[in-house]
């Protein structure tokens, strides 16, 4: 971190020196464009030639990451604008006429067919330009595609995905540590985290016991340029362990092909310090083929909550070599390391907020009795994720996009609590010692082909992890001396073999029907050892205690408790098979308007907890649970307005939900099959001048068919409204959420625990250098969250087990982060284009 420190101030002031030679701005008429695929995702690198059809004058330009471009000082005329890209159509814009000032325009690339060029038409959406998220007149389903522009500047530079999701429609998420300083929760359609698929650049993660994720490791906020938020499984091409309920795609940052050094400060509220140095090396090499971007950054936080310290240093890279025009190899790695207190995602008792505040987490004096003493408690997580990728248009149609990964996870954690299993609640040494790692290895396959009839998509998705996971009774007073017998120990190996494939026909002119299946095989190997009772226990043995005592070991005997015979450990093989497919008809109602209506499937398997029983013996192993998903949507844009409205009727079949224990591990049941129904709608509305309204509003109902309950975490209304004025140098916006009310469980009691609703307001503003200066990149930033220092309760763990919920002071609470204020200052050095 001090290294980071001396290299980022180095650089700033080496930066400042070049101050003075900032290039003035060019004069005349200014050309600024935007690049994307079929989708609305931006292509970067893409060739464009501006030529002025009086004089066939040609100016050329490369888009950046952003998929833009500028074509500054060219003369008043008519223009023809020609843009090109590897595995993309060449695209023609005729008779675009040039004034004064400044124009600008979008042109989408369509996938590269027999017939090697399409000529666009001349029609845009400043409205679609400026919106922060948005869904694609090119969509099979609800889905919301949040553009890099507002993950730069309308989210906090030390959040984490969570907050570049939180402003989604049906989407909320809550950390009360404060903004990217712990592990946040993110729910939609009535679907908690592990029940829907999490990508980065298209390739699966998640944990291996069940397939939940954690939103301050791996991908943080500075790494993200842009995400694909599909909240239905999608068609048979989308591929990950839990499309039961939706997928989010995170991705990289693309690889600019100008040279560029920005280094950034950011200082903000609970001490929070951010120091990131990001490097582009722009085009280099023979032939000007090879491109690397380079970034590494350092956190530390006192954090909001008391006693819950941040650490985190990491730093990933991307390289890319264009072999040809229709060839790109790709190389990402990336590695963090954290260091806190807890990991606890919950916040106070009721009785806490009442003796120390609505901050309380960990306690600072060494008598508690409760567990809560600070230096007992430490949690070390290191990850490191990277693939290979290789991209090619084969020609006659044909191309292929394949990655080869792999991604490691070591979450090691020591934590003193008086209320773990097997330890007596007098004793004021009992701790946990505590491991969960993995290391995965696999494979992304897309092969396509497109002619005049349509595109055909085949590929398969391979996976194989090994999981190593203990929890052991601990003495944090005598260094964490570990108990012989734990509360459990094992470790798997799960292969996961998904194949799909899938055909879009294009019918007409205006309707394509997309048809196609995927195939789901999951094989688990599991190992569970003895242990003191609280999973498998002895598997056949006798459980032996210290003589004389009849209950709870204390601390200081626990390491002659053993196991008297039986066998070691006991192994199972579980063996897990769905298919899903998925049918859409998208129908092109006008120019700038279409429909769709989707039928699609999603699993996902049971968790690794099912075999958690007295001697590992289960007869029967459960079924994959299902999602039946039928929805219908359209989208609208128009030059000043974006519209999408979509539909939706999920069916779930022997849906999993889950509550902590006592020793902070999950524990899964299975309350019936449900039911989830709901509108969803957002749109952005271009004023003029710069200013813009974002808005999204959802409503729906998700409930049990056995006794008509609700679902947990599942609002009746949620609605976003955001201010926005992008002018320029200048990115301003105001967005607040407003989450309904809602239930929690309680145990296996179902709506239970009501909850109010709740609102979070943020503000963001920034100044940017964007012009063809030294100082592109030079920006000023500034972020505030909950700026009404609201401490809503947003969750409850009732103290007391029962349908009827009565408020108890031992209910652990989940409170709102009080409000945050973030500085940052970037210095950016870059050649002129």
């Amino acid at each position: 971190m001090k290294k980071l420190g001396i290299l980022a101030a180095t650089l700033l002031v080496w930066i400042a020196a070049f101050a003075a030679h900032a290039a003035a701005q060019d004069t005349g008429t200014t050309l600024n464009g935007m690049i994307q695929d079929a989708a609305g995702k931006a292509v970067p690198a893409a060739e464009v030639s501006v030529k002025n059809n009086a004089t066939a004058n040609a100016r050329k330009a490369t888009c950046d990451a952003e998929g833009k471009f500028s074509v500054a000082g060219l003369t008043a005329g008519v223009y023809t604008v020609e843009v090109s890209a590897a595995g993309f159509a060449t695209a023609t814009r005729n008779d675009v006429r040039l004034g004064g000032g400044t124009m600008d325009i979008t042109i989408p690339l369509s996938v590269a067919t027999v017939a090697e060029s399409v000529t666009v038409e001349a029609v845009e959406s400043v409205a679609a330009e400026m919106a922060p998220m948005q869904s694609s007149l090119e969509t099979h389903s609800a889905r919301s595609e949040i553009s890099q522009a507002f993950v730069e500047n309308f989210t906090s530079p030390i959040g984490d995905y969570s907050e570049v999701l939180l402003m989604a429609p049906g989407t909320f998420s809550v950390n009360p540590n404060g903004v990217g300083l712990g592990q946040a929760k993110d729910f939609f359609r009535g679907f908690p985290d592990g029940d829907y698929t999490m990508t980065w650049d298209g390739i699966p993660f998640e944990d291996t016991n069940s397939p939940t994720h954690h939103t301050w490791v791996f991908f943080p906020g500075v790494w993200i340029g842009g995400t694909e938020f599909d909240r239905s499984p999608g068609t048979a091409s989308s591929i990950g362990p839990t499309n039961f309920g939706g997928t989010i795609n995170l991705l990289s940052r693309e690889v600019p092909n100008s040279m560029g050094i920005q280094a950034s400060i950011s200082y903000g509220s609970f001490n929070t310090k951010l120091l990131d140095l990001g490097i582009d090396t722009g085009l280099f090499g023979p032939n000007k083929k090879s491109s690397l971007l380079i970034d590494v950054h350092g956190l530390k936080s006192d954090g909001y909550q008391t006693y819950n310290y941040q650490k985190r240093d990491g730093g990933n890279l991307k390289y890319q070599y264009r072999v040809s025009d229709k060839t790109t190899v790709t190389f990402y790695t990336n590695f963090l390391d954290l260091w806190t207190n807890t990991p606890n995602f919950n916040g106070p008792t009721r009785a806490q907020v009442n003796q120390f505040g609505v901050n309380f987490l960990l306690s600072g004096n060494p008598a508690t009795s409760d567990g809560s003493y600070w230096p007992l408690d430490y949690y070390h997580v290191q990850t490191n994720f990277s693939y290979f990728g290789y991209r090619s248009d084969l020609g006659h149609g044909w191309s292929i996009d394949n990655k080869l990964y792999g991604y490691h996870y070591w979450n090691k954690q020591n934590y003193n609590n008086s209320l773990t299993t097997y330890l007596p609640t007098t004793s004021s040494d009992p701790g946990v010692d505590k491991l969960n790692g993995y290391t995965k290895f696999g494979d992304t396959l897309s092969l396509n082909y497109a002619n005049r009839f349509g595109t055909f998509h085949t590929g398969m998705w391979y996976e194989w992890a090994y999981t190593d996971r203990y929890q052991v009774p601990s003495s944090p007073s005598q260094n964490y001396l570990d108990a012989i017998l734990p509360n459990f120990h094992e470790h798997f190996i799960t292969t996961s073999v998904q194949p799909y494939v899938e055909y879009e026909w294009r019918a007409t002119s205006r309707l394509s029907v997309t048809a196609g299946i995927r195939w789901s095989y999951y094989i688990m190997n599991l190992t569970q050892y003895q242990d003191n009772g609280k999973t498998v226990g002895c598997l056949g043995g006798t459980l032996v205690k210290p003589a004389g005592i009849a209950g709870p070991i204390p601390i200081a005997q626990q390491a002659i408790e053993f196991c008297n015979g039986g066998a070691p450990w006991t192994k199972h093989e579980g063996r897990y098979t769905a298919m899903d497919p998925s049918l859409d008809l998208r129908y092109r109602l006008a120019h700038g308007w279409s429909a769709y209506a989707q039928y699609a499937r999603g699993s996902i398997i049971p968790p690794s907890s099912v075999f958690d029983v007295s001697n590992g013996l289960v007869k029967t192993l459960p079924s994959p649970s299902m999602t039946n998903t039928f929805q219908a949507g359209t989208v609208f844009k128009k030059n000043r307005v974006t519209l999408d409205v979509d539909a939706y009727y999920v069916r779930f079949q022997n849906a999993y939900t889950s509550y902590t224990d006592s020793s902070g591990e999950p524990v899964y049941t299975l309350p019936g099959d449900s039911r989830t129904r709901g509108i969803e709608a957002e749109s952005n509305i271009y004023a003029g001048h710069g200013f813009s309204v974002y808005l999204n509003a959802s409503a729906g109902k998700a409930f049990y068919v056995n006794n008509g309950f609700w679902v947990a975490n599942t609002p009746s209304n949620i609605e976003t409204v955001g201010v926005l004025y992008q002018h320029k140098q200048w990115d301003f916006g105001v967005f607040n959420k407003r989450v309904g009310p809602m239930w929690n469980d309680n145990g296996t009691f179902n709506q239970s625990v009501p909850i109010d609703p709740f609102e979070l307001t943020n503000v963001y503003a920034n100044y940017t250098i964007k012009q063809d200066s030294w100082l592109r990149g030079t920006k000023l930033r500034l972020s505030v969250n909950n700026i009404q220092n609201s401490h809503a309760i947003t969750g409850i763990t009732a103290a007391t087990v029962s349908q009827v919920y009565t408020p108890n002071p031992g209910d652990t609470l989940v409170l709102l982060p009080a409000r945050s204020i973030t500085m940052t200052v970037t210095l950016g050095l870059a050649p002129k284009r």
